[in-house]
């Protein structure tokens, strides 16, 4: 009788513990083996673009200037050097915030007629003494800069236009910055071969607020 009792108590163990710890103990070890965000760039997590994208920033390192809209650079050789980078400036970026910043990006031609920025891809660049330099000098001045400084990209909020030239940035914290992005645009403005026209704009946003902005200019 005891033998029977101790050869159905483990049987029931062992029932037991193939119908209820393993899927448990399996559970358990998907949780483990899942995918950590806590070291994911915060910039990146509520974006259109994956973390980790080929960005087209190389107007950051002064490889385009504003001589696609038509400006020279001919005197211009000796790539300007740039600031010290103003990391107390930029930590006032670092976290994730609750606005969104939203709109169309296009370029109108000569006449009139809006060319979209189709599945193009847009930045946004906080507003510091830094990225100042950058717009007054390059965007604006058209001069070459000196590469800048990786510790940048840290701070950049990155997504990409739909096929309609819609756009929209998430989980933005509160301040200023320069919104950036880039328009394809051939024949229909009058070149013979397709040209990248830089666009950039100041915008600002605070708390929970929609900002609606959209980022254009004109062709000449």
């Amino acid at each position: 009788m005891k033998k029977t009792l101790s050869t159905f108590m483990l049987f029931a163990a062992l029932l037991f513990m193939l119908s209820g710890c393993v899927p448990n103990e399996y559970s358990l070890s998907q949780s483990r083996t899942a995918p950590s965000t806590s070291n994911l760039n915060p910039w990146a997590e509520q974006t259109n673009l994956e973390e980790g994208e080929n960005i087209d920033i190389s107007d950051l390192d002064g490889n385009i200037t504003e001589s696609e809209l038509g400006m020279t650079e001919e005197f211009t050789e000796k790539k300007m050097k740039r600031i010290p980078f103003p990391v107390a400036e930029y930590n006032r970026y670092s976290g994730t915030g609750k606005g969104t910043i939203k709109g169309l990006i296009y370029v109108k031609n000569a006449y009139g007629e809006k060319v979209l920025g189709k599945g193009t891809r847009l930045y946004l660049n906080p507003v510091t003494s830094y990225s100042n330099q950058w717009y007054t000098e390059s965007y604006i001045g058209g001069k070459k800069m000196e590469k800048a400084d990786q510790r940048l990209f840290n701070y950049l909020k990155f997504t990409a236009s739909d096929q309609k030239g819609v756009f929209a940035f998430y989980g933005v914290p509160s301040g200023s910055y320069y919104l950036i992005g880039t328009v394809e645009c051939g024949t229909e403005c009058g070149y013979e071969t397709p040209k990248s026209i830089r666009i950039a704009t100041r915008v600002s946003i605070s708390g929970n607020n929609v900002i609606e902005q959209d980022l254009s200019r004109f062709v000449d």
